[in-house]
């Protein structure tokens, strides 16, 4: 594994004792490499004049700052998870986001043809470096009890020895039964930590260690091939042998063990060392460094092979070096052999093939014949693939990509799975919109068309732009965007994407589904809007460079005070007085309109109220919420364009007659007219006000004309005559420019003329009769349908209706809201959208809805129309199930009401029905309610299981067997109630019947249980309790035994006979002690009083 940095200046001191020792046209010897001081590797650039430096910006010689990069190269034997085949899957992909997330970097994973692994990772020093230490991981077992060595005192052991390998050291811990000991980092740091963490246990042994220094040059031949040599020394002498592995340039070898092996070991290893040292002579070679894999083989297995047939050690010069010297160390006689060998496996390979990115072209090098074998059987694979395979490309905008890839690649593998084909979508790096497609011509062209219909649902998303200054951008994102990701997380449908500082742009763009973009943008506005009201002054006092003081909450002041230099303060107060003066042009009025009229002078989708406040520019008009009966309008904005606007209002109010005109979008543009002329003429001469649909409605068809009755039907009717002109427009055009002459207004001819070519008025006159025909079958229908049920008719933003006019071709108008309580609303007109058998019914304008078209699809429109009333049914349930159908929390009941596109009604607990409503249309109605008797049926299976779960019974056993039964931690009891499946309950502290446990569960079940305690019971009434006294009581001699007479009697006497046995052993071992050190003899002190002598237990002194 090999790494490249780009350090930045900052690092590069604390870089430099572990830069490799190169210069810049190639590398050299350790020990004669010189290492530059960071001016002589990275001298200054010339500095700019202050002219030429913007404000804000560094000035430091190296100008922008370099963003740190670490590439990582792993080959495909020392890869930990190869079998990973699918797009973003794998262990590889979920270690790598853990990783990102831990530490923020960012890490990209590319594969090469050779299948080995490139690991790049981006981001922030810190960062790249934490994620560098958590690329490799490996695992160490090592004794419990040596843990706390490998810490030290307050971690500092560990922290050092994470330091000083640059890797990553988790301890289990203590409650943690696990011994082993985890290492993440780079392959270089995780060997150099192995051997560390080894040779600490190693020393806190209680056993001998022993370090020897010895070449490492003659460690393979210690060692032997595949570490045979060492483990049968280990194995003969009982000691243990850590020996450093390749990738440490270290001398040691420690032995651990008894003292005895350990010499042993040393002895045979130092032989070992003396005798290859004698024996062994050096040869180097040169072998193109391209050829080097194949001699190291597989994790060095092929070394491994040389050394086990030959015992010639063979070493290679590290990754990254540019070196091809390969030095061979043996004895003279097998040289020759190894040198074979290894040759044999430079050109093992004898063709090397290599693929060539972005062209269309492999290259084969090797022998002459070797490349033309080669060559021939890759064109037979190629010629096999042409036949079987087949491949397409589709170009699809870089934008929808991540969508087509799908969460952890979940939409593109399914894709591969269901149609066996293989997709290759461009990385963003290449900004490129080509997707490849390759696989079975059938599964590639239905692959191609999942995905374009995919792309084709994603160009329907909604996208917005908000206009939000630069300079919040980063406060709206928050610390290492804390902020938007609570956004993000709130909208996860909605994609934010932010511009690039370097744009200077303030557009923020939300793309996602309609309604959810809609919400975010509602969301982000309000969070704007208040982080811009709590740092406005922080702005100011940046931009200014002044201190900014302002009163407090409490205070009555209204005294600012600003401190600075003075130019800086003139600017900052320019600035407050600016938006004082604003803020001081913004006026708020209240219009008294009749709540009755406020749907309708909202309009359809708010279009008539939308085309006042942009007629009036910058007023915001507000309506009070449906249902609250106020009729104050509340209008806000300018002075200027207050009463415009309460004028329009007023007048709305007046003149509130609307009309509907239906035309192709194509044609409103002409309509319009250049500047809006034909338009504003048409309001001139009418006095209506004229309302085009807005991009974002759904209907961009409908036209809608609002004001005085004969005004609104004047302008209808000019309008319709500029769509007959456009129609004969398109008309002419589409028919090679044939002139289309319509009688003049009050003649009552019914010709029209065509001239044009032959062919081209013929078909324009089948074009007329076809519209003549298709007008002359127009018809209308009028259905009644009760006006409280036409927004469910309606359906969400109006997609029922516009479902039933697309698929009938009809037209579908609703009447206006009849807000008003003149009169009651006639009871049960209808019964499930069909009219009441009983009484007469006289229908009211307001619930007539118009259907336009042909006859024969009005009919059918009129129908479907019908089928979406809601109907009403009544299912039977128990009242007691009620609570289950409704859950916790309501979820239960909603689950359904959103699966079954219904309502259901559940009565009040204190009427106590066993009736449930489902309202909503026929067939789903119908799916409720067998969902619904589905549920009731479950229910009611699991209150006869609980039923059955009842059974009681209960056992009398003494409280002293309780903690018995019980068992350790609950181990006993809760292996019968596993076995048993039942429930045991033992009596609560301060129970009348402490003697009594109650077992519950299935009757069978319960019985089994109470076999089994009852066992349990006679088993510990056998046996004796034997209970010694606690440290520190006052009867220390005194030893409890309970259980059956004959049971405790030869307890009893079992215990006396220990203790008279174990007194004998005692004195025993005293005499035995006396008896091995007796007094030494006393000798008399010249002029001193002789003290008596004390009687020995030997008796007197024999001489």
């Amino acid at each position: 594994m090999s790494s490249v940095a780009v350090l930045t200046p900052e690092s590069f001191a604390e870089h430099r004792s572990g830069l490799k020792d190169q210069e810049l046209m190639g590398c050299v010897p350790e020990d004669e490499a010189y290492i530059p001081t960071y001016l002589e590797a990275f001298p200054p650039l010339p500095e700019k004049s202050a002219a030429d430096l913007k404000a804000g910006e560094p000035t430091g010689a190296w100008g922008t700052k370099i963003k740190p990069i670490k590439v990582f190269h792993v080959p495909l034997e020392e890869r930990r998870y190869r079998d990973n085949g699918q797009f973003g899957e794998g262990e590889e992909a979920k270690v790598c986001l853990d990783i990102m997330q831990r530490t923020g970097a960012h890490i990209e994973l590319s594969l090469a043809k050779d299948q080995g692994l490139s690991i790049m990772v981006t981001g922030k020093l810190d960062s790249v470096m934490k994620a560098r230490k958590e690329i490799a991981s490996a695992t160490v077992a090592i004794p419990k009890e040596h843990h706390r060595f490998i810490i030290g005192k307050n971690g500092e052991k560990l922290q050092e020895l994470e330091l000083k390998t640059a890797t990553k050291i988790a301890i289990p811990r203590p409650d943690d039964p696990s011994t082993n000991i985890r290492i993440t980092g780079t392959k270089e740091g995780i060997e150099k930590a192995r051997h560390e963490v080894l040779l600490i246990s190693a020393e806190q042994d209680k056993r001998a260690v022993e370090r020897v220094s010895l070449e490492k040059a003659f460690h393979p031949f210690i060692a032997g091939a595949h570490n045979r040599l060492v483990q049968e020394l280990s194995q003969e002498t009982g000691a243990r042998i850590s020996i450093p592995p390749p990738s440490l340039h270290k001398d040691e070898i420690v032995i651990t063990g008894e003292k005895e092996a350990v010499a042993m070991a040393l002895g045979r290893i130092r032989a070992i060392y003396d005798d290859k040292k004698r024996k062994t002579t050096t040869i180097s070679v040169e072998v193109k460094k391209s050829q080097h894999k194949y001699i190291v083989g597989p994790k060095g297995t092929t070394l491994q092979e040389i050394l086990e047939t030959t015992g010639v050690s063979v070493e290679m010069p590290p990754l990254d070096s540019l070196s091809e010297t390969i030095i061979l160390r043996g004895e003279p006689d097998r040289l020759g052999p190894a040198l074979t060998q290894v040759y044999a496996k430079a050109k093992s390979v004898m063709v090397h093939i290599e693929f060539t990115d972005g062209e269309e072209r492999i290259s084969l090098e090797g022998p002459t014949e070797e490349v033309e074998q080669a060559q021939s059987l890759i064109q037979e694979i190629i010629k096999d693939l042409l036949v079987r395979m087949d491949y397409t490309e589709v170009i699809i905008e870089q934008r929808f990509h991540r969508h087509l890839i799908g969460k952890n690649g979940t939409n593109i593998n399914r894709i591969k799975e269901q149609y066996k084909v293989s997709v290759r979508i461009p990385q963003d790096s290449e900004h490129s919109g080509l997707v490849r497609i390759e696989g079975d011509p059938k599964g590639v062209q239905m692959a191609r068309r999942e995905l374009l219909d995919m792309v084709q649902r994603m160009e329907n998303e909604r996208t917005k732009d908000l206009i939000v200054e630069q300079k919040y951008h980063r406060t709206v994102i928050g610390q290492k965007g804390e902020k938007i990701k609570e956004v993000r997380d709130k909208f996860p449908e909605v994609i934010i994407n932010f511009p690039d500082p370097a744009h200077k742009s303030d557009v923020v763009q939300l793309r996602g589904p309609k309604n959810e973009v809609e919400k975010c943008a509602k969301f982000l506005q309000k969070v704007i809007v208040e982080l811009i009201e709590n740092s406005f002054s922080l702005s100011i006092r940046e931009e200014t460079n002044t201190k900014i003081d302002l009163p407090t909450e409490n205070s009555h002041s209204e005294m600012i005070v600003i401190t600075g230099r003075r130019n800086h303060c003139e600017a900052a107060r320019e600035r407050i007085l600016a938006i004082q003066r604003d803020l001081a042009n913004i006026k708020e009025m209240e219009v008294a309109i009749p709540a009755k009229l406020h749907n309708s002078l909202i309009g359809s989708k708010g279009c008539l109220v939308r085309a006042v406040m942009e007629e009036c520019g910058g007023v915001h008009i507000h309506f009070p919420s449906e249902g609250s009966g106020s009729d104050k309008v509340t209008i806000r904005g300018p002075a200027a364009e207050l009463e415009r606007a309460r004028r329009q209002l007023l007048k709305l109010q007046v003149n509130n007659f609307t009309a509907e005109l239906q035309a192709k979008p194509e044609y409103h543009r002409f309509l319009i007219g250049k500047g809006g002329a034909n338009i504003r003429r048409v309001r001139d001469r009418t006095g209506a006000r004229i309302i085009f649909p807005a991009a974002d409605d759904r209907e961009q068809e409908c036209i809608t004309i609002v004001g005085r009755e004969e005004a609104v039907k004047l302008a209808q009717k000019e309008l319709e005559a500029l769509v007959k002109n456009l129609v004969l427009r398109e008309l002419a055009e589409e028919y090679g420019g044939v002139a289309v002459s319509f009688p003049r207004t009050g003649a009552h001819s019914q010709r029209v003329s065509l001239k044009g070519a032959k062919d081209c008025v013929e078909g324009a006159k089948r074009r007329i009769q076809d519209i003549v025909e298709e007008l002359e079958s127009q018809v209308s229908v009028e259905v009644c349908v009760l006006q409280r049920y036409h927004r469910a008719v309606m359906g969400p933003k109006g997609c029922r209706i516009q479902q039933l006019t697309k698929e009938h071709q009809v037209q579908v108008k609703f009447p206006e809201r009849d807000d008003s309580n003149t009169g009651p609303e006639p009871q049960a007109p209808l019964e499930n959208g069909e009219a009441s058998p009983d009484g007469e019914y006289v229908p009211r304008k307001c619930d007539i809805i118009t259907i336009s078209g042909r006859a024969e699809k009005c009919e059918l429109a009129r129908a479907a129309l019908l089928a979406l009333v809601p109907v009403t049914e009544d299912v039977t349930v128990s009242y007691g199930l009620h609570r289950f159908i409704i859950g916790q929390k309501g979820s239960g009941i909603r689950r359904m009401m959103e699966e079954y596109e219904v309502n259901i009604w559940v009565p009040q607990p204190d009427q106590q029905w066993d009736v449930v409503r489902v309202t909503g249309q026929v067939t789903n109605v119908e799916r409720a309610k067998l969902g619904l008797l589905e549920r009731v049926g479950e229910l009611q299976a699991e209150q006869e299981d609980r039923a059955l779960r009842s059974f009681k019974v209960s056992l009398s056993v003494e409280p002293k067997f309780h903690p018995k039964i019980i068992g350790r931690k609950g181990a006993v009891i809760s292996q019968i109630r596993r076995d048993h499946d039942v429930s045991i309950q033992f009596p609560d502290k301060g129970d009348d019947q402490q003697d009594v446990i109650v077992i519950s569960g299935y009757e069978r079940n319960v019985e089994e249980a109470r076999g089994a305690v009852q066992r349990l019971v006679a088993e510990l009434q056998e046996m004796v309790d034997i209970r010694f006294p606690a440290p520190g009581c006052d009867e220390p001699d005194r030893v409890v035994v309970t259980g059956l007479p004959e049971a405790v009697d030869n307890a009893i006497d079992h215990l006396l006979n220990l203790e008279e046995e174990y007194m004998l052993s005692v004195t025993e071992t005293e005499t035995m002690a006396a008896y091995m050190k007796p007094p030494a003899e006393d000798f008399p002190t010249f002029g001193a009083s002789v003290a008596p002598k004390q009687t020995s237990a030997w008796g007197p002194k024999k001489f």
